[in-house]
């Protein structure tokens, strides 16, 4: 396959390592850069490509750079710096963030760049880690046309769905929406499950019929009969729902929002991780209810 262009990848947590591989397939060359360098060297091994020992170097020469790290202070660092993605990036390349962040940093970021002659797109995804691995994230991209225009073939190698919502910050944004409403979706199907057991029902035969109409989601196809089963051990960390829910808390303190039921399932997620379910997937929120 003809090579598309040259493409970095920082960060290659359980999300990063699939999405860069996708690149890779799909004629991208990729030098990836992850602060524990074995995983690096591991993805090379995968997938081919190169690994480089700073997230400069490996931004070095890229067409485009993609990063999936941990948090806003976790982008700051590998972005900034003699180390960091933009020291290396030359000047009409362009930094695709797909961190779950604030508004506020990717703002931040997008005016660095432009002073800098680079492009910058917030594009956090939506999914989990079977969406990554299978090639079938959605992406929420914040950013200038031109540069979405020139990036969306890349983006597309992972993403089913890949949508430019507003300028910089906006994929962020819609981000905290759709956490938003995942939180309250699977609060509500676990208390209906809890419900159900408790009166006596075959949980998975309700989860059969009420599957096909209103109330059906995708939490309940994919998550519904591990709830019942107690098994909460694989998708997306009770750590890192608490972190989205909180930029979305935060964020609801500066425009005004109302987030009640929000604020409320934080909670009940605060309660998982001191039980112990700090990895746990977001669907635990049903242990907390089947305590007598």
């Amino acid at each position: 396959m003809a090579k598309k262009g040259k493409a970095a990848f920082i960060g290659l947590g359980v999300m990063g390592y699939p999405m860069a591989g996708h690149l890779m397939r799909n004629g991208y060359d990729v030098t990836v850069y992850n602060r524990t360098a074995a995983r690096a060297d591991r993805w090379v091994g995968d997938h081919g490509g190169s690994s480089a020992p700073t997230p400069a170097e490996a931004a070095a020469n890229a067409d485009f750079v993609f990063s999936c790290v941990g948090n806003d202070d976790d982008l700051r660092s590998v972005v900034r710096g003699e180390a960091g993605i933009f020291a290396g990036m030359r000047g009409d390349a362009c930094l695709i963030d797909h961190t779950t962040t604030s508004a506020i940093v990717a703002r931040e970021l997008y005016e660095e760049a432009k002073a800098q002659g680079l492009g910058f797109l917030d594009a956090p995804v939506s999914g989990g880690q079977a969406g990554a691995e299978n090639g079938q994230l959605t992406v929420m991209v914040g950013g200038d046309a031109d540069y979405f225009d020139r990036a969306k073939p890349a983006m597309d190698c992972y993403g089913k769905a890949v949508t430019l919502m507003g300028p910089s910050g906006a994929g962020q944004l819609t981000k905290m929406v759709n956490q938003i409403c995942i939180a309250g979706l699977v609060q509500a199907l676990a208390e209906g499950l809890n419900f159900a057991v408790r009166a006596g029902l075959d949980g998975r035969q309700v989860l059969d019929v009420i599957s096909k109409g209103a109330a059906q989601s995708w939490q309940m196809e994919n998550r519904g009969v591990a709830m019942l089963q107690g098994k909460y051990d694989f998708g997306f960390a009770v750590d890192w729902m608490r972190k989205d829910l909180g930029i979305c808390l935060e964020e609801a303190d500066r425009n005004g929002a109302r987030l009640p039921a929000t604020a409320i399932v934080d909670q009940f997620y605060k309660h998982v991780q001191r039980k112990g379910g700090r990895r746990f997937d977001t669907s635990s929120l049903m242990a907390l209810l089947a305590e007598d």
